[in-house]
């Protein structure tokens, strides 16, 4: 558990400080996006060429290599405070990030009997993602004396236990093959950088805006690189990713929900955190609800390894995202008195819903992926890998975008409204002003700084009002879904036919034969 939390920290301690650490060392909203984006990029780009690197080398030296660099550039940046080091420091992360989750699940299942170890698994994955409402708990008792090295300080802490807990209780021995071939780096040349430019689109997309010329320059030159990697790969004998499994309907149906429960999730990361930011709210206030989403997650990760059927997977999937459709709909009339307290149920609904659906999402993608054989985990691992970031990264890209737009067509509607001749604005005004009037003996001047404090109040409620379109058009979207795949699962009720089926008797039969 500890090497997973740590690795969920590397990227959640990043977001739930990031305007603390733009701010320490000068950066702009463009500068401080990189730094989102290229953990993004390192992340999954490398969790397809880890497994391979783990078969080759094995778990000991897979261990060492990834703690040790990044436990350099983790005293690096205790001691050099600039952006490049930073940057250096996050593309790390990503890296150590899967690592650590991979580690995670491998230890977990070492500690489970034979007939519960795929559990290990979904606890592996489910504590990177507790991990970050646990990071916005912790980070207030981090900065509370406002300097950013405590941040760094604790990373460098969080990565040293790692590497002493690994020393002291290794993992056995693994059997080790030749994994890689010539062509799996030309795949990677290709696949790469391609990703790299679609993270860097999706998060650079809100900020710099969509019509920035580079993004469509981006966006044109990613298409062929991540085809031309998928086309040498579906040529392949030994492929690296199994296009024709990849490319399967069933693949591809989990693949898009996947990535759109993600995306819905990004009404808690993006829309909640926002919101309470827009009506004066910082981390310091949000440690309670931070706190409770924790404890949400862990009852969902509980309620799901629980609750857990192999016969029927697509129910909590579908009762998951109706939990996301309520919670986001609760939220979608809060006010300039919304407080985080006021925002305590949905939020734990919501996050219980992340953690709920995720054993069974894992549960489908890695059956069909076993049925095909232990070749086709490496496709798994980058599917799974790529929906939920590139899911994570375009829910806020698109809700982002979405808000902006909104809190233009509010700002827009309410200063309509507000004219010169309108009693009830005079009398604003010149309230808003009379707080000047120790400090500002011209009654001109007065006037027009309640004016200028009118105008943040009608900002305010403009993006006020944008977010409960976003919460709003998540509740939606939410049930459309819901209608979707509960359409889809009252079919397979109704016929009683298990889609697994197939798959699940085949890796039964797999075991068979190891065992004999």
């Amino acid at each position: 558990m500890l090497l997973g939390i740590t690795g969920g920290f590397n990227n959640g301690l990043l977001i739930a400080n990031l305007p603390q650490i733009q701010g320490s060392l000068g950066l702009t909203p463009v500068e401080g996006g990189w730094l989102t984006a290229i953990y993004s990029m390192t992340s999954v780009c490398m969790s397809m060429l880890l497994i391979k690197f783990r078969q080759q080398f094995g778990l000991q030296r897979f261990t060492r290599i990834f703690l040790i660099a990044f436990l350099i550039l983790n005293v690096l940046q205790v001691f050099v405070h600039s952006y490049g080091v930073q940057l250096l420091v996050r593309g790390a992360a990503g890296v150590a990030g899967s690592a650590l989750t991979t580690l995670c699940f491998l230890y977990i299942m070492q500690a489970l009997p034979a007939a519960a170890r795929l559990s290990g698994m979904i606890i592996g994955f489910g504590a990177s993602q507790v991990a970050l409402p646990l990071a916005r708990t912790l980070s207030p008792l981090l900065l509370a004396d406002g300097r950013i090295e405590a941040l760094f300080l604790f990373e460098l802490g969080l990565t040293l236990m790692c590497l002493a807990s690994v020393a002291l209780l290794r993992l056995p021995p693994s059997d080790r093959t030749l994994a890689f071939e010539r062509i799996d780096f030309l795949t990677f040349a290709l696949f790469a950088p391609g990703i790299a430019l679609l993270c860097a689109v999706l998060v650079q997309g809100r900020i710099q805006w969509w019509s920035t010329p580079w993004l469509g320059y981006a966006t044109a030159a990613a298409i062929p690189l991540i085809g031309a990697a998928l086309l040498v790969e579906h040529n392949r004998a030994n492929p690296l990713l199994n296009t024709r499994w990849m490319l399967g309907r069933n693949i591809v149906r989990f693949a898009i929900v996947a990535a759109s429960l993600r995306i819905l999730l990004s009404e808690q990361t993006f829309g909640t955190v926002g919101l309470l930011t827009v009506v004066g709210m910082g981390n310091d206030q949000m440690v309670t609800l931070s706190l409770v989403m924790t404890l949400a997650s862990i009852a969902g990760l509980v309620v799901c390894l629980k609750t857990l059927n192999m016969q029927d997977l697509y129910k909590p999937v579908v009762i998951a995202i109706a939990l996301i459709g309520f919670g986001a709909w609760m939220d979608s009339d809060s006010t300039n008195l919304t407080r985080p307290s006021s925002l305590y149920v949905s939020q734990a609904i919501i996050a219980f819903a992340a953690l709920y659906f995720l054993g069974p999402m894992v549960m489908i993608g890695i059956f069909r992926a076993l049925a095909r054989g232990p070749s086709h985990i490496i496709s798994f691992s980058a599917i799974f890998s790529i929906s939920q970031t590139m899911g994570g990264l375009a829910g806020t890209a698109l809700l982002g975008s979405f808000q902006i737009v909104r809190e233009k067509v509010h700002a827009f509607e309410l200063t309509q409204s507000l004219t010169v001749t309108d009693p009830l604005v005079v009398q604003r005004i010149q309230q808003l002003g009379g707080a000047y009037t120790r400090v500002l003996g011209d009654p001109t001047l007065r006037q027009a700084s309640g004016a200028g404090l009118l105008g943040q109040q009608v900002t305010r409620e403009a993006n006020i009002l944008a977010y409960n379109d976003v919460f709003l058009a998540v509740a939606i979207l939410s049930a459309a879904m819901v209608v979707w795949l509960g359409a889809l699962w009252l079919r397979f009720r109704w016929k009683g036919v298990n889609p697994l089926a197939a798959d699940l008797a085949a890796v039964q039969r797999m075991r068979q034969q190891q065992m004999s």
